[in-house]
């Protein structure tokens, strides 16, 4: 019978570095074909809600899987309905917003691993919503950082955030004025915002600096400023296919340049090695991650397993034996 697994499921198994270690080995699936993706696809309800759906297969881990999720004037809802990749059967239905929160903060990490300077110690993120507080984690996970500014419109939230954000890190983060003063001279750039215009301009980088652009997942948004994409010198996204649909920031940038989207790479190649990243210690880099699947299902499978070995979830009991010898036969 599959698992059903709650919010508070997952937030008492799942961890920053669980998370890092099954999103690292997801791109390198990917890398080596046994990992496939699908990227996201959206259905609109005119006025009312969308319905956003992302699918992945893990053949070296057995899994299979989707992400489905609600967005609406009245919240969002997040569900991975995880598969055995074998057999078919249902495994677990998973409650999956604080999954895509840790995940996604996971994918930056790697991003950030990969191509930040060895030597990165300041972080500037705009933006103090509940993914920037996953951001801050997962890179404070794979750097040694010394300062972190953050900057966002609300002058309370952003004091707020600042605090609890030294208390969890044991860094000093401070709350600045403006996203210029966040992000110049940083060592590593975040941009955790639902901005559709952009936030961070390529004026204020310093040579060397690592972006993560996070935010903006739909064509028509954008975090960067025309010239803080034309000054990296490495542009990594999760998924081409994927930014091409809906990275609003390289869409936007470089449109139908068939060379300016050719310098583009998947993070999967470089954590593979088959590409290179960084290779200078002033080049500018960007991560834009959209959040592709094969992320989601890592992290799910590993959800699932732990939840296995301590007993963690409901059992469901959906399509019972007798029901599936009832069903030999019929077409579907």
């Amino acid at each position: 019978m599959p698992l059903l697994l709650t919010e508070g499921d997952v937030r008492s198994l799942l961890t920053m570095g669980l998370a890092l270690e099954a999103v690292e080995e997801s791109f390198r699936r990917l890398a080596d074909g046994a990992g496939i993706v699908q990227p996201r696809r959206r259905l609109n309800v005119p006025g009312k809600s969308y319905l956003h759906y992302m699918a992945a297969a893990d053949s070296a881990a057995g899994y299979m899987g989707m992400k489905i999720y609600t967005t609406s004037r009245h919240g969002l809802r997040f569900l991975v309905p995880l598969f055995d990749a074998q057999s078919g059967d249902l495994l677990a239905l998973i409650e999956a917003d604080y999954l895509g929160q840790i995940r996604t903060g996971a994918a930056s990490g790697v991003g950030t691993k990969f191509l930040a300077r060895a030597d990165a110690s300041t972080v500037g993120i705009i933006g103090t919503g509940s993914q920037s507080r996953t951001q801050l984690e997962a890179i404070a996970s794979v750097r040694k950082i010394e300062g972190i500014r953050a900057y966002g419109r609300d002058p309370a939230r952003r004091q707020n955030f600042a605090e609890e954000m030294a208390s969890r890190l044991g860094t000093r983060v401070t709350p600045v004025d403006s996203a210029e003063r966040a992000a110049r001279d940083a060592a590593i750039v975040i941009t955790a915002t639902t901005s559709t215009r952009p936030v961070l301009e390529g004026a204020w980088l310093a040579p060397g600096a690592h972006i993560n652009a996070i935010g903006a997942n739909f064509p028509q948004k954008r975090e960067l400023d025309d010239e803080a994409v034309r000054r990296c010198d490495v542009i990594v996204v999760d998924s081409r296919e994927q930014s091409k649909m809906e990275a609003g920031d390289l869409i936007d940038t470089l449109r139908d340049d068939d060379a300016g989207w050719g310098r583009v790479h998947e993070l999967s190649e470089i954590v593979a090695g088959k590409t290179k990243g960084r290779t200078g210690a002033d080049q500018i880099t960007l991560f834009k991650s959209s959040g592709i699947a094969s992320e989601d299902i890592a992290v799910a499978g590993r959800i699932y397993e732990l939840a296995r070995e301590r007993g963690v979830g409901k059992q469901v009991d959906m399509w019972p034996q007798k029901e599936s010898r009832s069903a030999q036969g019929r077409s579907v």
